[in-house]
């Protein structure tokens, strides 16, 4: 699905992630507005783009995965969506606790999504992902 709707990188710091999923004949509707999956895959590689991230840069044998997911949707987003989760350092100890204690620990991840062409900063959408993280045995 990430590959189908084409998500674009429009930052990856150690702090925030923001990719841009164009609106197209991929990613609408019949009403003209994103479908819900092609939200959902923006949302999801948003906060995992990051714990790829910190996976790679602590060379880990680090599983993750979301093990929930709610969101809240406001406005129907009728242009190209933003996607942006600003939890990177908390992702960040959230891996290196999974390290330390071989357990499994999970952190709620917030992603905003934004159509900055027609609402600015205005959120169209939240949504909220358990991050499932787990050292490999």
């Amino acid at each position: 699905m990430i590959a189908w709707v084409r998500p674009i990188v429009v930052s990856l710091t150690e702090e925030r992630c923001e990719i841009r999923i164009p609106l197209s004949w991929r990613t609408r509707n019949h009403l003209g507005s994103m479908y819900f999956g092609a939200l959902w895959t923006g949302a999801d590689a948003a906060a995992a783009l990051i714990g790829l991230k910190v996976s790679e840069e602590l060379s880990q044998d680090i599983s993750f995965i979301f093990k929930d997911a709610r969101a809240e949707f406001m406005k129907r987003p009728e242009a190209d969506v933003h996607f942006a989760c600003a939890q990177g350092r908390e992702i960040r100890r959230l891996f290196e606790k999974a390290q330390a204690s071989g357990e499994r620990e999970n952190l709620p991840v917030e992603v905003v999504a934004t159509v900055p062409t027609l609402f600015g900063e205005e959120p169209v959408a939240r949504f909220t992902l358990t991050l499932s993280v787990k050292k490999k045995s």
